[in-house]
């Protein structure tokens, strides 16, 4: 089972005083393994993602920004990348917590905080 969130993430240096350096901004993928359900940390699209966006862009910047350890200037969901097995594992997880999403459908969960970012490779 594999899966991750993907995050463009624009991030800019702060070098010391008398220092400089050019560029001072740059793009980069971050990606966040996501933990199988029911594992510690197997909500986080429930807590940081609506509608395929991110609910809060302020917390995701801090967030990008602690694990990157820079002033992260900009962030941008763009997909949850899974393969089959994991996708398969996380519909059972949200199957059996439908009332805790408010939802009346493993779709509507998907479509309520994924949007349509979900990409599913084969795992032939």
């Amino acid at each position: 089972m594999d899966a991750r969130y993907r995050f463009s993430v624009r991030f800019r240096l702060d070098p010391d005083p008398g220092v400089s350096v050019s560029p001072d901004e740059f793009e980069t993928q971050l990606r966040y393994e996501a933990p199988p359900p029911p594992e510690n940390g197997w909500l986080f699209f429930r807590d940081h993602l609506w509608r395929g966006e991110m609910s809060s862009s302020d917390h995701m910047r801090s967030v990008a920004g602690e694990t990157l350890d820079v002033r992260v200037v900009g962030v941008e969901f763009r997909a949850f990348e899974t393969d089959e097995e994991y996708l398969e594992e996380l519909k059972a997880a949200i199957a059996a917590n439908l009332d805790e999403f408010r939802a009346t459908s493993v779709e509507a969960v998907l479509s309520k905080y994924f949007g349509s970012r979900i990409e599913v490779t084969s795992t032939e």
